[in-house]
């Protein structure tokens, strides 16, 4: 293979001398025309690509994940977990290098630093020197402790347990190992494992299942490791034997729990994995706060690994959804859970929620179902457990806790009925908010009932949708904006990101939406269909989805700041703390937001009242 290959490129760049040459005695080239499918779902990959020329895009159904350029690596988790989990497809004619897993192995057993590296999504970098960061911040993950992970609790069972009463198991504790205690052949404590691999060896030997033990077919001995271990030396053990699990062992020989390698893995890349798991293992409340205290450090670490704001506000969007479902589920009876829909608004429901604000939630009932007489003390609690969790209680108390945000699908509609065609007082506000709801637990198709209502009445009458846009000139103008950035404003007065940029920018499009009967409430799939609609241009719907998420970055930057310092999360930024860069972008950012007001008023008359 040429000398070509390009050391100086993020993970290859901490690679000693040696270990280049690895390399070098390694790789290969492959071609691929345009449209070759380069990896595909399900697939066991033999190999890393590092591309030369070209570029290959990650999918996974419809939706673009990713796209690799030059020196640009994949599939790193597919070779370590020994399956695609998605579709990479040649955009263009590519010519890649080709690493062998055998070589990807043993530089990861030798290297650390390149493990960690090699599981971060290099499409998602912001720049090198974003990368150099993120190696720094892996480089540390490698060297936490072993029970900084999430260690999966141990289930024990005797040798003589037959493979049926073991399966039962997996599927009440939700695991696909237990540890195996009693095997006579094993020295020392006698423990071995069954695995789902296991299961499939016992059930291809033929013998009925309920006739043959645990003890037959489990693995032996079991490979452990100390609490105190550093992560980065579990995963050199794991690919060294070769194993998907260790079994973490105090000193004193007590079972700590099971580190599993996709467990392991996920700590290392972004930890998104590792809450999830945490949620859905969860026994009681106390373990889901455990969960949810895990949420921000996660936002923190996509941050920092330049990872795209729109997916951080899915990927927040998906755990919080999670987490609120299943404590609802603690919370609420079986029969309540069945017979009614509880739902999400505010920067939580459309999807772009990064850092935990104040909690907008409603509770839509079936009609005809007779709620539980402590259906109040249910709510109460629910909004008590999500502040216990983080999620501080909404000052206008829009939350299920608060009666007027419960009621039937007839009862809630009709009052979304009269907030939009007869508006008065603060209903045009609640019914902005209400737009936004996105189901998180229960029948969704009470809530789909009670927007579709909303949507065939969504009104042409220019006065109302008039009402309604205007709040965007709520807040301050943009010469506020524009004197601080050039520091000819009050001293130490900062600048509202959600106020004079986020703001109008959500409120505009959800009035155009409205107008346009769009059903959809996160603000980008919103632009999108106004685009397609002819609303909004493409360029100007490209512009403001660009806008809408440096803002949110922004903010979200300040806000991890101020709890890095202990501050208060107040979600504004001042002028004289950011870049030149920061500043630059902000001001056109805010000329965006500036054009888009001027459309408004132009499609919406507002100029009118």
């Amino acid at each position: 293979m040429p000398n070509a290959f390009n050391f100086a490129a993020s993970p290859f760049d901490c690679l000693s001398p040696d270990e280049q040459r690895l390399v070098r005695a390694s790789v290969d080239i492959a071609y691929f025309p345009a449209g070759a499918v380069v990896l595909d779902v399900g697939v066991a990959p033999t190999h890393l690509f590092v591309i030369i020329k070209g570029y290959v895009t990650q999918t996974e159904g419809d939706e673009v994940l990713a796209t690799y350029g030059p020196d640009d690596c994949f599939d790193g988790c597919g070779l370590m977990t020994g399956r695609v989990g998605s579709r990479f497809v040649a955009a263009e004619e590519v010519v890649a290098y080709q690493l062998a897993r055998e070589a990807v192995n043993e530089l990861i057993a030798r290297n650390t630093t390149f493990g960690a590296l090699l599981f971060s999504d290099l499409g998602q970098k912001l720049s090198a020197l974003a990368q150099r960061a993120d190696q720094h911040e892996r480089q540390s993950l490698t060297m936490a402790r072993v029970d900084q992970a999430f260690l999966r609790p141990a289930q024990m069972v005797d040798a003589g347990t037959d493979i049926v009463s073991v399966v039962r198991l997996f599927q009440a504790q939700r695991t696909t190992s237990v540890l195996v205690t009693g095997l006579t052949h094993v020295p020392g404590d006698g423990l071995g494992i069954f695995t789902n691999t296991s299961l499939q060896r016992a059930i291809l030997d033929g013998r009925p299942l309920n006739q043959m033990t645990v003890g037959e077919l489990a693995s032996s001995p079991v490979v452990t490791m100390r609490p105190d271990d550093a992560l980065g030396d579990a995963m050199a053990l794991m690919l060294r034997r070769r194993v998907h699990r260790l079994v973490v062992v105090e000193d004193d020989g007590q079972v700590r729990g099971v580190l599993e390698a996709l467990d392991l893995f996920s700590f290392l890349a972004n930890h998104s994995h590792l809450i999830t798991v945490q949620i859905e293992h969860a026994q009681d409340l106390p373990a889901l706060a455990q969960a949810a205290a895990q949420i921000t450090r996660l936002i923190a670490a996509l941050y920092r690994g330049g990872t795209r704001i729109g997916l951080m506000a899915r990927l927040v969007q998906q755990l919080n959804a999670r987490l609120f479902e299943r404590a609802w589920a603690m919370v609420a009876p079986a029969d309540l859970v069945a017979h009614s829909c509880l739902f999400v608004m505010g920067s939580e429901g459309r999807g772009e929620q990064l850092l935990k604000t104040d909690q907008d939630n409603g509770l839509v009932l079936r009609d005809g179902y007779t709620a539980p007489p402590d259906l109040d003390a249910i709510c109460q609690r629910f909004s008590g457990v999500l502040a216990s969790f983080g999620y501080p209680e909404c000052p206008g108390r829009i939350m299920v806790s608060n009666p007027d945000w419960r009621g039937t699908v007839s009862s809630f509609s009709q009052r979304v009925r009269q907030w939009l065609l007869q508006p008065e007082g603060d209903s045009l506000m609640q019914l902005a908010i209400f737009l936004d709801a996105h189901a998180v637990a229960g029948d969704a198709a009470l809530l789909a009932t009670v927007r579709e209502r909303v949507m065939a009445l969504a009104t042409d009458n220019d006065a109302v949708l008039a009402r309604f846009a205007a709040a965007i000139e709520n807040f301050g103008g943009p010469a506020g904006w524009w004197s601080r950035l050039f520091g000819l404003g009050d001293e130490g007065h900062a600048i509202s990101l959600k106020k004079t940029g986020i703001f109008p920018i959500v409120h505009g499009v959800r009035s155009l939406a409205l107008a346009r009967r769009v059903a959809a409430t996160g603000t980008a799939e919103r632009i999108a269909a106004l685009v397609v609609d002819g609303v909004l241009d493409a360029a100007m719907g490209d512009e403001l989805v660009q806008s809408l998420h440096f803002l949110m970055g922004l903010r979200l930057k300040a806000g991890l700041a101020e709890i890095d310092t202990g501050r208060t999360v107040t979600g504004t930024v001042d002028p004289e703390r950011l870049s030149s860069l920061e500043r630059d972008l902000l001001k056109e950012a805010l000329a965006v937001v500036k054009r888009f007001k001027v459309l408004l008023h132009q499609r919406l008359k507002l100029d009118a009242l």
